[in-house]
């Protein structure tokens, strides 16, 4: 690890280096591709730097135990140095543990009401506002692709993109479904309903990850309309792509919310791209699962994974030790603390299965691998 370490901070102090070199920012791609590397390097470099000074302290206070006068004072000095120097350990561990390669990348979150109808879309849109407003506090754009509104003012689905490198990271364990315990404004004996939705999050796919042709896919226009069928939009600017009608392998994608005819197919060949990446990616954890190498739990989006209790403002993560009384603050965006448990637990299982000397299907595995 220590010779891995080295040569990181050389590359940084190289890189460093650089960024100082006014021709380098007469050419921006390769400027923005230096400073993204060297901002991925910074925390490795800093905690290593770090772990330096303390093994530098643990040398000097291991002399100083030779005087009788220091020997009580530097024991108690040395054991908490040596605490200070287990923990940077572990968070080297972590920093060098391989990146998800998708983690920088823009994210598309489909969300459909399941079991409980009127209720289930309710909650559907809340869950919608909660990745808005998250979003937001994170400083990402988001856009909502396409949605189908119900008449009780919920949604029985909808597409949304989050824009801003790092959205992937921060959203990717959202996938599975989510429980709502609450009673209903409709329910006139005080019962608790228990409702659910299903959310998938998909890494936003470019031409170089998706190779698609215009022969592969099929593009129908209409009219927008919302609910009840009632119309939205007087023109026919509704895309619905559909990709190898009639096979296995068929897609359907819609996307309607936008007034332009071209961006709602640009939109809806974007989610359709990031579908097929996310099917491919499935497929190849599939066939690593089914090869016996790794032990990651089903990933079925069945799996239910979080459960939002109203009457006791409580929300339980089911795949981590995880418990808020503050159902309010999440629902609200504020999914830091809980992003941040999931992502801890994810790297945890992973450091887990390399020091069993057993390889990841994936370094984009789910926390507990059930998301």
């Amino acid at each position: 690890m220590i010779d891995q370490l080295n040569t990181l901070r050389a590359e940084f102090e190289m890189l460093e280096r650089s960024l100082g070199n006014p021709e380098l920012l007469q050419d921006q791609p390769r400027y923005l591709a230096v400073m993204r590397r060297y901002s991925d390097l910074k925390s490795v470099v800093e905690t290593f730097r770090d772990y330096n000074s303390v093994l530098e302290a643990i040398v000097e206070t291991e002399a100083a135990l030779a005087d009788p006068e220091l020997t009580e004072m530097a024991r108690e000095e040395l054991e908490l140095l040596e605490g200070t120097k287990l923990d940077l350990e572990r968070q080297l561990e972590r920093l060098l543990l391989p990146k998800d390669p998708y983690d920088d990348k823009n994210v598309i979150i489909e969300i459909r009401a399941a079991a409980g109808g009127n209720e289930a879309s309710l909650f559907a849109r809340e869950i919608l506002g909660m990745y808005q407003r998250y979003a937001e506090v994170l400083g990402f754009r988001s856009e909502i692709l396409d949605s189908n509104p119900t008449d009780v003012g919920g949604l029985s689905k909808v597409s949304l993109e989050i824009s801003g490198r790092g959205a992937y990271s921060r959203f990717k364990f959202e996938s599975g479904v989510h429980r709502v315990q609450r009673v209903p404004r409709t329910e006139t004996q005080g019962r608790i309903h228990t409702s659910t939705i299903t959310v998938a999050v998909l890494p936003e796919a470019g031409d170089v990850d998706i190779d698609l042709s215009p022969n592969d896919y099929r593009v129908d226009v209409f009219r927008s309309s919302g609910p009840g069928g009632q119309s939205v939009n007087t023109t026919d600017s509704a895309v619905r792509i559909s990709y190898r009608p009639g096979t296995a392998d068929e897609i359907v994608v819609t996307c309607q919310d936008g007034k332009s005819q071209i961006k709602n197919k640009e939109k809806a060949l974007t989610v359709l791209r990031a579908r097929l990446l996310e099917r491919e990616r499935a497929k190849a954890e599939a066939e690593v699962r089914e090869s016996r190498l790794v032990q990651i739990g089903s990933g079925e989006r069945s799996e239910k994974i979080r459960t939002y209790n109203f009457p006791q403002s409580r929300v339980t993560d089911h795949r981590i030790d995880f418990t808020s009384h503050n159902l309010a603050e999440i629902i609200a965006g504020g999914l830091e603390k809980l992003n941040g448990a999931l992502t801890d637990a994810e790297q945890v299982r992973r450091l887990h299965m390399i020091s069993q000397g057993v390889a990841t299907a994936n370094p984009s595995d789910r926390a507990g691998g059930t998301a």
